[in-house]
């Protein structure tokens, strides 16, 4: 069974990199390696992707890379509840907000998507390939994938303190109602701050 994962990572690799080479000719990916020693290979490579392509890629992964680490947050959380609510049944319901945070993640991820997809508009053909609009379809990119990726280790991170909540609730009751009075507390020494001004 440990072999199982190593070896359909290798196989599926295989699988992409002799597609690549059937699909265009001499492989597209060999061509890229070949051309890394010229100056601006990358470079041109990039500039013949169309903006769009770019921002859409960097939405999907905001998307994408967010849902992922919400639901593996939930996945972590979840089990813990589950487990834990075994020992100790009054946890279950009380250690929901966990898993909402976790969902809170996938909002963020979807959220931004809406946003950084505001920036897209419909541009004729001969148009679309101009300095203004590459930097808009590389800035959605990277922000999408910035985004996903930080919501991805978010969930998983939150998935990992919720389902230590979870289970350290199911072992000492009083451990809720610490954190409970860390939120108070944290209310009222937040009530009488001032609002940041201009001097």
């Amino acid at each position: 069974m440990a072999y199982l994962y190593p070896a359909g990572v290798s196989i599926t690799t295989l699988i992409v990199v002799g597609l690549c080479t059937f699909q265009w000719g001499q492989g597209a990916i060999w061509q890229l390696m070949r051309d890394v020693d010229s100056r601006y290979a990358l470079s041109r490579r990039g500039r013949s992707v169309s903006p769009y392509a770019w921002a859409n890629i960097g939405i999907a992964s905001c998307i994408g890379f967010s849902v992922v680490g919400a639901a593996w947050g939930i996945f972590l959380t979840g089990s813990s509840i589950v487990g834990g609510g075994v020992r100790a049944p009054r946890i279950r319901t009380k250690n929901l907000i966990s898993i909402i945070f976790c969902e809170v993640v996938a909002i963020y991820g979807v959220i931004m998507a809406i946003v950084f997809s505001s920036k897209l508009s419909p541009v004729p053909e001969g148009g679309i390939h101009t300095s203004s609009n590459y930097y808009t379809g590389y800035a959605v990119f990277w922000g999408g994938i910035s985004v996903g990726i930080c919501n991805l280790i978010c969930g998983i991170s939150v998935g990992i303190n919720g389902s230590g909540a979870a289970l350290a609730d199911a072992a000492d009751p009083s451990l809720s109602v610490l954190g409970l009075f860390g939120l108070i507390v944290g209310l009222l020494v937040a009530q009488k701050a001032a609002v940041l001004e201009a001097a």
